[in-house]
């Protein structure tokens, strides 16, 4: 049956408006990042009236973003490196193997998902500095410290995640490979993980995207020599002015990284977060 026609009409206005609002910002952001201080700060114009690639250059001059590009690449790495396998072991322990208090860690598991970020800001801090009093391990202005503070909210949702795509992996797989000679662990490497592996692209580009954009625990947690891109980008803004037409470009060119990977990666993100909600 073919579709009425005020149906087809109404389905076009609407991913016209829909599209219009998601591509306007990503032009005025482009524009932006086109146009002298002057033009910026002045009227807006949709279309340059004086067209400059500066911005582009300055921005690795006005600010090190070079070096919060960095300190970037190392934390939203490692932490989604640490997160990734450390979910992998938990949520297959979850999903294959009953033991005490498994109801009691998966429900501490969803619980923590429940709470604002802001609520593990102070005790997080508290935690750091008295650790660094106690044996001298720097945890708060550190790298490692950030790291550990991302791994707090984004290895409950990898585990959480997991453990419903690895119930979704029928378990004669693993009866196969034990009848091959494979242990626990030798399957998981061997079998499980190959099977599952659009969900582990999932939940990496999850941890990963929430360790690139934090802002909160990053502008606490880290100095002037462990900032991050996020944090970073507030450089562009003095006591006398605001650099709008680099901070546009610097945007622009952070996000790089994030816009390339998920479109390399995208047909593993969909089949991994539709396929564990079925079992």
């Amino acid at each position: 049956m073919a579709a009425p026609s005020s149906f087809l009409w109404t389905r076009r206005i609407f991913l016209t408006l829909l599209t219009t609002f998601v591509v306007l910002p990503v032009y005025v952001m482009v524009s932006s990042s086109m146009k002298p201080l002057e033009d910026v700060s002045g009227k807006f114009e949709w279309i340059p009236s004086h067209f400059t690639l500066s911005p582009y250059s300055d921005i690795w001059e006005t600010v090190p973003l070079a070096h919060y590009f960095g300190n970037s690449i190392i934390v939203a790495g490692a932490a989604t490196v640490f997160s990734v396998t450390i979910a992998i072991f938990a949520a297959y322990a979850v999903s294959r193997y009953d033991f005490r208090g498994k109801r009691a860690f998966t429900v501490t598991v969803l619980s923590t998902q429940m709470f604002p970020g802001i609520l593990f800001l102070l005790p997080l801090f508290l935690i750091y500095v008295n650790i660094g009093n106690a044996t001298g391990i720097a945890l708060f202005g550190s790298r490692e410290g950030l790291i550990l503070t991302y791994l707090t909210f984004s290895l409950p949702f990898s585990i959480w995640m997991l453990t419903g795509y690895f119930d979704s992996i029928p378990r004669e797989l693993d009866e196969a490979a034990k009848v091959d000679g494979c242990g626990p662990v030798s399957a998981l490497f061997r079998v499980i993980i190959p099977a599952a592996r659009p969900g582990i692209v999932a939940v990496g580009i999850y941890a990963f995207m929430t360790a690139w954009g934090e802002v909160l625990f990053a502008s606490v947690m880290t100095n002037d020599e462990t900032r991050t891109l996020s944090v970073g980008l507030q450089g562009y803004s003095t006591l006398n002015d605001v650099y709008w037409n680099q901070v546009m470009a610097a945007s622009l060119v952070v996000s790089v990284p994030v816009v390339v990977g998920f479109l390399l990666l995208q047909r593993y993100l969909v089949a991994g977060l539709t396929a564990g909600a079925v079992k």
